[in-house]
């Protein structure tokens, strides 16, 4: 995981060095450059605790439980005065109540198998929501910074990110002999991955934060069809349930901002 993130992250911050004139090149207020490299180190964080519940756990039900990161940045909008509405409650109550459905069946899923099996359910779990929080509080904090100038909000994001991974590598010492062979496939994912982060940076300057968080949150309807497809995962009635909960829950807040 950790190896992973060692490669993907400086190529997307290259890749953001590249395309600044592009995003914006207008220097940003060194707070707000603090604020965005605070970002990436959190979205580092959500990353790692995201890939590492997506190895061990059922990924259909790690990725939509992730999602619920949506939730930091409508508790920000609120916080700074705006008024939910019975659209907004109902749809974070649905979201909720998905995530506990998809919570307890997958504990429930493994609760006849060996003790380790059910704890790393457990973990995936808590992982999960661990990464929730991440990326929530990169939602949040890479629009206060992006401003009008997505740019360098983007590059000190992932600056930020790099030197996180930088001293977690340095500390973990994590295997590397992997990563020659896989080279091409890692350079594509930082490549996807700084996109992403572009694109949302860009969205947070153009519309509502919660409106663009839950857009970007919607990522768990492609992993689950993809874990589907190529890896053969079958979800049982009671967490295709959950799942359903959860992403409709998620679109609700979203129409209600």
């Amino acid at each position: 995981m950790l190896a992973v993130l060692a490669v993907t992250q400086p190529t997307g911050l290259l890749i953001a060095l590249v395309l600044i004139p592009a995003l914006g090149a207008d220097s940003l207020p060194a707070d707000k450059v603090a604020l965005a490299a605070f970002a990436g180190a959190a979205a580092m964080g959500a990353l790692a605790a995201f890939y590492a519940a997506l190895a061990m756990g059922t990924m259909s039900v790690v990725a939509p439980i992730a999602a619920m990161g949506v939730v930091v940045p409508v508790a920000y909008g609120l916080a700074n005065g705006e008024q939910p509405g019975p659209v907004q409650l109902a749809g974070l109550a649905i979201a909720v109540a998905g995530v506990v459905i998809l919570s307890s069946e997958e504990k429930a899923e493994h609760a006849e198998d060996e003790t380790e099996r059910a704890q790393v359910a457990r973990r995936s779990i808590v992982l999960a929501l661990i990464s929730a929080l991440g990326f929530g509080a990169f939602f949040t904090c890479i629009d206060i910074a992006a401003t009008d100038q997505p740019g360098w909000a983007v590059v000190s994001a992932r600056a930020g990110g790099v030197v996180a991974i930088a001293g977690a590598v340095i500390a973990a010492r994590p295997p590397l002999r992997g990563i020659p062979g896989s080279l091409g496939v890692l350079v594509a994912i930082g490549a996807f991955d700084i996109a992403a982060n572009s694109l949302f940076a860009i969205a947070s300057t153009r519309g509502l934060l919660p409106v663009v968080a839950v857009g970007g949150s919607m990522y768990p309807a492609f992993t689950i069809a993809l874990a589907h497809l190529f890896l053969g995962e079958r979800l049982r009635v009671p967490q295709r349930l959950g799942v359903v909960l959860a992403l409709a829950g998620v679109l609700l807040i979203a129409g209600a901002s």
